[in-house]
């Protein structure tokens, strides 16, 4: 089983560490394989919005849970399904990003929009940026699934980043193009992540089999299980994965 490490307690740790290495020069903003990021000095809080009444679900109560992480450089190059695209496509780049924590019902109906959703907190999208590198897409995450869960924008994306600071992200871009295939993603994810089954790993594509997504679901007590609804394209598939770099086509 993946072990969640708090972000406090992974702060304490790193200080206890830097006060015996204390002429080690601090690591850059991020670390991940993939990944550079840079918070904007003039990031500011996107506005919040009015749902579309048909996408109101409020009396779905939680199943599971789906930790769904983008590639980035897919986003970049379609130009598609990702907000602020000059964020992470132009000022920074990235890898695996955070889309979203979202709560999933026992069937194809999930709890959405549960609850009044006002702007989030200047400092709430400067702490989560580095993570989900978008502050509409934030505001979208909080108000369609953070809702349907949490109290605060604040609780919502502190679970959300407790997920995703304990998995280690592998580097997919060292998968041989010759045998990159959708099993290749999933196995990455497993052997990575002591714990998490292949069956724990959903691998979503955009058209002509360019890799976009790959979801992992947990149970209500926040351990990796078996997706209810299938892993998508078979382990053969074959796919194709955006170069990180790539810059928007927008």
């Amino acid at each position: 089983m993946i072990r969640l490490l708090s972000r406090p307690a992974a702060l304490a740790l790193l200080l206890g560490l830097a006060a015996c290495e204390s002429a080690v020069a601090p690591p850059p903003a991020s670390t991940t394989v993939g990944v550079t990021c840079a918070v904007p000095p003039n990031l500011r809080p996107a506005r919040p919005y009015d749902p579309p009444a048909d996408e109101i679900v409020r009396d779905v109560d939680t199943a599971y849970y789906l930790l769904a992480i983008s590639w980035s450089p897919q986003a970049c190059r379609s130009g598609k399904d990702y907000p602020d695209p000059e964020l992470q496509c132009r000022d920074n780049r990235f890898g695996l990003t955070l889309h979203g924590l979202w709560p999933n019902g026992p069937d194809r109906r999930h709890p959405r929009y549960c609850g009044p959703a006002p702007a989030l907190q200047p400092a709430t999208v400067r702490a989560n940026f580095c993570m989900t590198p978008s502050p509409r897409l934030m505001q979208h995450e909080w108000a369609a699934h953070g809702t349907c869960g949490w109290s605060s924008p604040e609780a919502y994306f502190a679970q959300a980043a407790t997920l995703w600071d304990s998995l280690n992200r592998p580097d997919l871009e060292a998968i041989p193009a010759g045998r990159l295939t959708a099993g290749s993603v999933r196995d990455a994810f497993a052997r990575a992540n002591p714990g998490l089954p292949r069956s724990a790993v959903t691998v979503v594509l955009a058209d002509d089999d360019w890799l976009r997504e790959v979801r992992l679901c947990y149970s209500t007590a926040w351990a990796p299980m078996a997706c209810p609804r299938g892993t998508g394209p078979s382990d053969r598939r074959r796919i194709r994965l955006a170069p990180t770099g790539t810059a928007t086509t927008r």
